[in-house]
């Protein structure tokens, strides 16, 4: 199983898209305290997340909280622009960890030195172009995906 992770996500509708692919690939969410927002069953309702109580999903109140937890990955690694590894490059294995930061923000100094340099991936860009973040929803979609592939956990179609 891989293992998605947001980092004080601050928008819903974001998390609520990663919760819906999660649910979709059968990967894990870990959602790391404080949020930007409030999980509870009018919120879910609303935004249309029927599928939410049946995520495998995990709250945790701090980051460490989240290390200390038995179910968290085995490694992690950090999607971030401040990286220079390509994600195409890196060997993701069964039980990764996809780390990402908050959509305001990204990932603070003290959490990119903890995963370290060889951990830091950054999904490409055209170059020359306008450096932007990619949507966190967009970002995260595109690393389950890559990592799905090269692991072998989602089958090739029904």
């Amino acid at each position: 199983m891989l293992h998605v992770v947001l980092h004080e996500p601050q928008i819903p509708q974001n998390t609520g898209n990663v919760g819906r692919m999660c649910a979709f690939t059968g990967c894990r969410l870990h959602l790391i305290h404080p949020l930007g927002f409030v999980i509870n069953d009018r919120n879910l309702r609303r935004a249309g997340m029927d599928y939410w109580k049946s995520l495998d999903v995990y709250e945790h109140a701090d980051w460490a909280q989240f290390r200390l937890s038995p179910h968290a990955p085995r490694r992690l690694w950090l999607f971030t622009t401040h990286g220079e590894r390509s994600f195409w490059d890196a060997p993701f294995a069964d039980d990764d960890g996809l780390l990402f930061g908050n959509e305001g923000e990204g990932s603070p100094a003290w959490l990119h030195e903890e995963i370290g340099r060889a951990h830091r991936l950054v999904i490409p860009q055209v170059q020359g172009a306008a450096h932007r973040s990619l949507n966190l929803s967009t970002a995260a979609g595109i690393a389950t995906y890559e990592a799905l592939r090269q692991t072998g956990l989602l089958g090739r179609g029904k």
